[in-house]
């Protein structure tokens, strides 16, 4: 019969780290709580099984991106009053990402629409999808680059591996002829394949303008909102309100 380091380390051969780390510790709480055997060996499915969750969530969180840590906890819905706490808990069961739909919020800047997209992403994290977040300037910037490279589908094929992708601040800025049509490469590739979480301060009747009239502006926008759900948010910028009552 081999010691507890020698067993460990049989599990960790067989890549049950958790296990191997923690083998010691189980053991111990096994004898203290006079555990039957099929009782311990489902203690140590389980344990391995949760420390593996545990990690890739805490992976897929570094993946994302977020530029900062907003949760959903911290959302302060008495100054909004254009969505509701419970609008935004129904979509906690990420029947929309099953359903390959998008979320689109709509409004001036200040009002929470990051937030709501960063806190809706921690909360798909945490449920097991794999998300990635990025403003509408930074992704403009990449699939300009992976298109001068000749590598505009491998990338746009790198980005469909996520089940959600935040597109942050779409609007604020031009865009040119090609990066309006790199953009409807991805927003194609991804319709009824994965979701889009988007943040703008332009209505859809607005975004032929800012497409300059461009050809891609309906079909864009028709992707975009075949499959989705439209918050339209109002009210004061919430930085506007921190800096006055500074």
């Amino acid at each position: 019969m081999g010691s507890i380091e020698q067993t460990a380390n049989l599990y960790r051969s067989l890549r049950f780290n958790a296990i191997g780390k923690g083998l010691q510790q189980l053991l111990s709480e096994a004898e203290a709580n006079d555990l039957s055997y099929l009782q311990f060996a489902h203690q140590l499915a389980e344990y391995e099984y949760t420390q593996r969750n545990r990690k890739r969530v805490e992976r897929n969180r570094r993946l994302a991106g977020f530029p900062v840590n907003k949760t959903l906890d911290e959302f302060d819905y008495r100054h909004q009053t254009t969505i509701t706490k419970r609008q935004v808990n129904q979509l906690l069961d990420f029947s929309f990402i099953d359903n390959r739909a998008n979320l689109v919020f709509i409004g001036p800047p200040g009002v929470g629409k990051t937030h709501l997209a960063i806190g809706i992403g921690q909360k798909a994290i945490d449920a097991g999808f794999k998300v990635l977040f990025t403003t509408a300037l930074g992704l403009v910037e990449t699939l300009e680059l992976a298109e001068i490279r000749g590598e505009l589908k491998k990338k746009i094929a790198s980005l469909a591996k996520f089940d959600v992708l935040i597109i942050d601040e779409l609007g604020y800025l031009p865009m040119g002829s090609q990066a309006r049509y790199n953009l409807f490469q991805l927003v194609n590739a991804l319709y009824e394949y994965r979701s889009v979480i988007l943040t703008t301060n332009k209505e859809f009747t607005d975004w032929a303008e800012y497409f300059h009239h461009d050809n891609v502006a309906v079909p864009v926008v028709d992707r975009i909102i075949h499959h989705s759900h439209i918050f339209m948010m109002g009210g004061e910028s919430y930085r506007l309100k921190q800096k006055r009552s500074a």
